[in-house]
């Protein structure tokens, strides 16, 4: 997925702010459904982060084009584990994992299949 830096993503500076790297990855995630005409969240059933590592490598600043990746890395029954990256003409400015939890009714449940499918 691929976006552009709008001054509301930066700084004073004109740097991208730290939770923005954050968003941008969450947007690329919720595009993976949308792509397959599905919702990542339905009244009661979603996906949440439950943890999450990452390494800020080199700032993105107002206007450059970034392309946000993601990819799945680890499925449970409940579970799955997502590695993306951040780049701009292909040097990674930001990478992370994260692991998601699948929630019905605010409880663990299980990940229905097509779920599943949209991570192959």
């Amino acid at each position: 997925m691929q976006i552009r830096v709008y001054y509301e993503d930066t700084d004073c500076g004109g740097v991208v702010y730290h939770s923005n790297y954050f968003n941008f990855c969450e947007r690329a995630r919720s595009e993976l459904f949308f792509q397959k005409g599905l919702s990542p969240h339905n009244k009661d059933e979603f996906f949440v982060v439950k943890s999450t590592t990452a390494d800020w490598i080199k700032p993105a600043i107002f206007g450059d084009i970034l392309e946000i990746s993601a990819k799945l890395v680890e499925k449970k029954s409940a579970s799955i584990v997502m590695y993306q990256e951040i780049t701009r003409d292909n040097e990674v400015l930001f990478k992370a994992t994260f692991k998601l939890a699948f929630l019905k009714n605010f409880k663990p449940s299980k990940i229905p299949l097509d779920f599943f499918e949209l991570f192959n």
